[in-house]
């Protein structure tokens, strides 16, 4: 068993530390202490998670195993990882990865900074790498690193988006009948040929369900069923659940899951991973300003424009001021998108002042965050040509803060002295950077566009 990066004694969720972390880890901790039955001052249950990640990912047709595949230029499992390293109640995860994936899977550990990670070696089936995250966390294994627990949760690597609420309630039903696990509606009627490959009989779709993940089971009836069951079964088998009933005779408690628990199976699924990402970290924006009176106006009028047109997106607008302390806050609470507002200069003063902050952060640890420079300028008074020199100073910039993950581009809007004409240039300029934090192109990263 490899151990991944050594965590603090409290696990905390990856990235900035949220202000309302605590609140939430305590109802957390009360609900798992009202399933286990706990009286106050008593310990809640010790549960952790088992995540094979061995696959190769046949039916994807890519070279690259599914959960390595790149969302945002990251991996598809620090996504799963993340999910779970959000719940504080599960105290390890232990990841099956096949021996030529494990220094990529510590590579991603480290640079994530994934904690509570623990790495084995898959097994050559899906039922034998779960075995063997298993036998990590049991107590009777030799030079055990791990306390074995008293439930564990079985999840897939692929499916990025479960919630505490869906692992909370398999974990709170396994407590109670041995085992658990997330179900959905079928949404295809399933059918069984016959040898000639015709149709022999179907199946009553509404009478049956799709077996997804999570799987919760009290941890000695799943080991217990592994080490009972049979090679045909190891090779085989899909089904924790199965194993369970047939091995141990619990019959697992079924859990009606959320629509967010499908599996990434197909090339066409990275793509809604990467859509339904985009667009929860782009619910917000943070137009950034410098202290001069002369500049709010114009950043207010930008802020209403962009409230206009993305009237379901969040829109601040915090003074970059040399305390900062608003300014960090939002940091803190996880804002991943910043316009900052330059007027009447081509220079990049406030935005260093911004991009440095933002690097001091860590925010962009997990996401990419875009910063769009903006440059008010009056066409008229300033011929673009004079200003466009020191304006493409910026793809310099954004070459450098590319490394830390920020995705620095610039917008260069008219000034006019006409209200109607002004208008209509923060119009066009509040959909440029609606398009930019939206689709986070890393093709337009470095550029200038003009509204």
């Amino acid at each position: 068993m490899e151990p991944g990066p050594p965590g603090s004694s409290r696990p905390t969720e990856p990235g900035p530390c949220l202000s309302s972390q605590q609140g939430a880890d305590q109802a957390a901790s009360a609900s798992l202490q009202s399933a286990a039955g706990a009286q106050p001052g008593r310990h809640s249950l010790a549960v952790a998670a088992v995540l094979p990640a061995g696959g190769c990912g046949e039916r994807m047709g890519v070279p690259t195993p599914k959960q390595f595949c790149p969302i945002l230029e990251r991996p598809l499992i620090s996504y799963t990882l993340q999910a779970l390293e959000r719940v504080y109640w599960i105290k390890d995860i232990v990841v099956a990865v096949t021996g030529e994936n494990m220094e990529v899977m510590k590579s991603i550990i480290q640079k994530y900074q994934h904690k509570r990670i623990s790495l084995v070696e898959a097994g050559v089936t899906r039922h034998r790498s779960i075995f063997n995250g298993l036998k990590a966390l049991a107590e009777d294994q030799l030079n055990c690193k791990l306390s074995k627990p008293e439930i564990v949760i079985v999840h897939d690597a692929v499916r990025p988006f479960v919630e505490e609420d869906t692992l909370l309630k398999v974990v709170t039903a396994a407590k109670k009948h041995g085992a658990a696990g997330a179900i959905r509606p079928l949404v295809s009627t399933v059918i069984s040929p016959s040898a000639d490959g015709c149709l022999d009989h179907s199946l009553e779709r509404a009478r049956h369900r799709a077996s997804e993940m999570p799987q919760a089971f009290l941890f000695d009836v799943i080991y217990e069923a592994y080490q009972q069951c049979s090679d045909y079964d190891l090779e085989f088998g899909t089904e924790c659940l199965q194993l369970a009933l047939k091995y141990c005779c619990t019959k697992a408690k079924l859990v009606e899951g959320s629509p967010d628990l499908w599996k990434v199976t197909y090339k066409r699924d990275l793509y809604a991973v990467e859509s339904i990402i985009k667009e929860k970290i782009s619910q917000e924006i943070c137009v950034v300003t410098d202290i001069e009176e002369d500049n709010k106006y114009v950043s207010h009028l930008l802020e209403e424009v962009l409230k206009s047109e993305l009237n379901h997106v969040k829109v601040t607008s915090e003074a970059l001021c040399h305390a900062g302390r608003d300014l960090q806050q939002i940091i803190l609470d996880q804002c991943y998108n910043f316009v900052c507002v330059n007027v009447m200069t081509s220079d990049f003063q406030e935005t260093q002042k911004l991009l440095s902050m933002l690097e001091e952060s860590n925010l962009s640890i997990l996401y990419p965050v875009v910063v769009v420079s903006v440059h008010f300028l009056d066409f008229k008074l300033v011929p673009p040509s004079q200003k466009m020199e020191s304006l493409m100073l910026i793809r310099e910039f954004a070459k450098e803060v590319k490394k830390r993950n920020i995705w620095l581009c610039g917008l260069l809007i008219s000034y006019p002295q006409d209200e109607q004409k002004l208008q209509e240039s923060l119009r066009q300029g509040a959909i440029i950077i609606a398009s930019l934090i939206k689709e986070r192109n890393s093709g337009l990263i470095g550029q200038l566009l003009i509204a």
